[in-house]
């Protein structure tokens, strides 16, 4: 059995390859060849935090996979990052241990990034004219840095709780390339941007039905568990598409769960993105159109950035 560092993770990494297994990956789960079974988690009070634990596996394929991912959002005050864990990758047809990801959450990072970029690809419009973040963490940093494959569009709009947060994306020397400017409030960000995503933790809805403009795509990326929230539910009975990672989780929670608690949508509405990457015409239409994209995330995601991984380790 082999145990990886962060490090040398880092350097195996190929974007590219990692985006063609995702894609694969959301085709195969929207195809019911893979297993996926309910997420396991914590929560913690004092301090705050939580635990997921996701695991699964695509049918023939060589693993499956058990991932620990936590998120702890005070851990900054202590110096560490808020999220870390690791990944374990077993031989499917004997059970052994195949290898350990000790990447301390980066895995998770980049997967769900990759996923924001192929939600861009397939569902953003054709022009974009610049892109807003809501949030400043990790996510807001790596949901830019994956953005560069599915986008020549270099304008963005932050807006994020604190502003120093802001400012600190803003200047960080590994974004140069991207022309970012601060936002007052989400309704300023909103309206100068057709892309827009979302990276918080936040228990209530931030980006309301009254922001979004016709053409506008959204991702919602924070809302990964129960009780989470970003998007107005009133977003969902304005868009004409609402694209789901999985129905079955987002159903149990997320975004999509508020609205289809409060009936303003209905699960028949409800496309998965492996089903737009089979079939695109499932996605984005016109350009008048308003896309969401809710992403809860998903083992399968997991499982193919590992194997990708692995594949140049």
């Amino acid at each position: 059995m082999n145990i990886f560092t962060r490090k040398q993770i880092e350097r195996a990494l190929s974007i590219l390859k990692v985006l063609e297994e995702i894609e694969r990956g959301f085709i195969l789960y929207s195809q019911k060849k893979a297993v996926v079974p309910p997420i396991g988690s914590m929560h913690f009070s004092s301090p705050p935090g939580d635990c997921h634990i996701k695991y699964g596996y695509i049918q023939n394929a060589p693993y499956y996979i058990v991932k620990i991912a936590s998120g702890f959002p005070e851990n900054p005050k202590l110096g560490i990052p808020s999220g870390n864990g690791l990944l374990l990758l077993f031989d499917q047809k004997t059970g052994k241990p195949v290898s350990i990801f000790l990447d301390e959450g980066y895995l998770t990072d980049i997967r769900t990034a990759a996923t924001g970029c192929i939600a861009a690809k397939y569902l953003a419009p054709k022009e974009i004219s610049c892109i807003g973040i809501i949030g400043t963490g990790a996510q807001a940093f790596y949901q830019l840095q994956l953005l560069r494959y599915a986008t020549n569009c270099r304008k963005v709009m932050v807006w994020g709780r604190t502003a120093s947060k802001a400012q600190q994306l803003k200047n960080d020397p590994r974004l140069q390339e991207w022309n970012i400017e601060i936002a007052k409030t989400i309704e300023e960000l909103a309206s100068s941007s057709n892309l827009i995503v979302t990276t918080t933790s936040s228990h209530f809805p931030l980006l309301l039905e009254k922001h979004i403009k016709p053409g506008t795509h959204i991702t919602a990326i924070g809302a990964d568990d129960v009780g989470k929230q970003e998007l107005d539910p009133k977003i969902f009975s304005k868009a004409q598409k609402i694209i789901v990672d999985s129905k079955v989780q987002c159903k149990q929670f997320g975004d999509v769960s508020f609205a289809l608690q409060q009936h303003l949508l209905s699960e028949d509405n409800l496309i998965e993105l492996g089903e737009v990457i089979t079939d695109p015409s499932k996605g984005r239409i016109s350009n008048d159109e308003i896309t969401v994209a809710s992403l809860t995330g998903i083992a399968v995601q997991d499982l193919q950035i590992a194997t990708a991984v692995l594949s140049n380790l």
